[in-house]
Parts: structure tokens; sequence; C-alpha cells
């Protein structure tokens, strides 16, 4: 079995035009067996290569980059940078895929995809875990996000890109100076004499858009999605989320899929599920 992902993509289809998803597989390529990992807001699917390099055993494990990140094309309009934009790209995916059923692991952006696909009738989603995501998402840390999201950042050297990576991704709790480099590595690019980010700066328009047309607005509740999930879910939190609040992780085990619950001490929003307890805990629960 290969070590190394296979860099494939697709064609998907928005109302203004055609676009390419890329995306990262691993193991035996006819395994029906199939597990989605989609990561967060300005991440992209190479995040999870630790996580896939153990799970490919028992999966073919499929790590796309959304649009407007990474491998994949930007979208000519950006307010189709939006969740039902996503779901539809991920249901291309799994036809290109041939996965019939699926499992999924979503952090962030990834799990509000997940929640959103695993919510709909017949959905391919037959095991869920959110990762520090839920139905509701706190406003301060929708305002956190804001702040960074789209800032038009260039650097001298990829050291310099790694300083910044490693502030505004501080919650995700300790790592290696090596770990810290390559979470750095993996979404940044050259750009003539220096590097910038490898995400579409007009992945803001429709965010800032949407908190300014609803100025004051309290956090974004979500238990309409959630109460309509019927697979078996488990809902991780990071000890110090600003994004998933304590009650709403408690709330998740009580309605909806009563998600199974799990926090991970020491790390804010979000875990990366690069660490070897973290995986464990994936493993567990995907292959019980």
């Amino acid at each position: 079995m290969s070590i190394e992902p296979r860099l494939l993509s697709v064609q998907c289809i928005t109302p203004a035009g055609l676009h390419r998803i890329g995306y990262a597989e691993w193991g035996e390529p006819d395994n029906p067996r199939v597990l989605v990992a989609v990561h967060g807001l300005t991440r992209v699917g190479r995040d999870f290569d630790n996580l896939a390099r153990a799970l490919a055993p028992y999966y073919r494990v499929i790590c796309p980059d959304i649009a407007g990140r990474g491998r994949s094309d930007r979208l000519a309009n950006p307010m189709l940078y939006q969740v039902p934009t996503y779901i539809a790209d991920m249901v291309t995916l799994l036809a290109r895929a041939n996965a019939k059923t699926v499992h999924w692991f979503g952090t962030s952006m990834g799990g509000m995809i997940g929640m959103g696909l695993a919510s709909l009738a017949h959905s391919p989603i037959q095991k869920l875990i959110l990762n520090d995501v839920g139905p509701v998402l706190k406003a301060e840390a929708l305002a956190r996000i804001a702040g960074y999201l789209g800032r038009p950042v260039r650097f001298r050297s990829v050291e310099e890109a790694t300083d910044y990576i490693r502030s505004i991704s501080a919650p995700f709790g300790p790592h290696t100076d090596a770990e810290w480099r390559y979470l750095t590595e993996v979404v940044v690019k050259p750009a003539g004499d220096e590097w910038v980010l490898h995400y579409d700066p007009d992945l803001a328009v429709p965010f800032k858009a949407d908190l300014e047309a609803n100025p004051g607005r309290g956090d974004l509740l979500l238990w309409d999605v959630y109460d309509r999930i019927v697979c078996p879910t488990l809902a991780v939190r990071g000890a110090f989320s600003d994004l998933l609040a304590a009650d709403t992780h408690a709330e998740m085990a009580r309605r909806g899929p009563r998600a199974k619950l799990a926090t991970i001490e020491g790390v804010g929003h979000a875990p990366t599920f690069m660490h070897g307890d973290q995986i464990e805990l994936a493993r567990e629960f995907l292959l019980a």
C-alpha cells in the first residue's frame, strides 16, 4: 500500500460556471470503504496526512481542498463561497469516487459541510465526526475569524510565514517546530520572491457581507440542521474552544443524533488530529 497520496481532481459546477476540486486520496484505490476528511475555513486537505496514513489500511481516505483553497480553483462569483456550494461539490466528488456510503471527518467548516450533508434524506454519511464545531457558532469566534480572513499578507520567507501561522493558529495547541513548519508549508505558495497564503482572499466576501447585514447578531444557530442527523456522531471539542461552547457540546449528546462526546485538553479551536492520541480517538469511533 502506498504511504503517499494520489493527487486527483474532479470538475464541479455552480451557476457561475465550472471549477475544479483537487483532492488527495490515500489507501487502496478500489477500497469501497471510504472516509472523507474535510478541513477548516482557511486550511487544506493535506492537514490530514497523519490521520490519513493511520487510517489508510482500513479506508480509502479522501481529503479534498474546498473551492478557493489549495489545489482547487477559485470561484468566479465569491458570494458562492458558502456551505451549500461546498455540499454540492462534495456530492460530485463522491460520485467521482463511486462512494455510495462514507464516513465523514470534518474540522470546523468541514464539520458544517458534514452536518449539512448528513441532515439530508438519503445521505451517504453513515458515521460522522464533528471536530470542534456544532449547531451553535459563537459570535465572538466568528468576529475573531473575520479579523484575519482575506487580509492581504505576504512573507519574505517560509520562516516568517511560520511565525504568522503559529500566531493565528495558537489555539491548535502545542505542536513541535517541525509540525508548525508543516502546517505552514501546506498553506503558503511562492509569489515571486515572496510567499502568500494559498486561499482566495475573496473567501471573506460572503463572510463579511453576512456580518455587515446583521450587525450585532448573536450566535449562529443550526439546531434545525443538527436535529435531522440520524447517523452515529462523535462531537469533539477543544477544551478552550471559543467556537463550540461547553454547554452546546453537552446539548449535542441530548438531541439530534445524541452524539458521543470527547474533549481534547490543552487545545482551543481546533484540534489538528496530527497526534497519536487524537488519531486513536477517531480510529476507535470510526472502526467500532
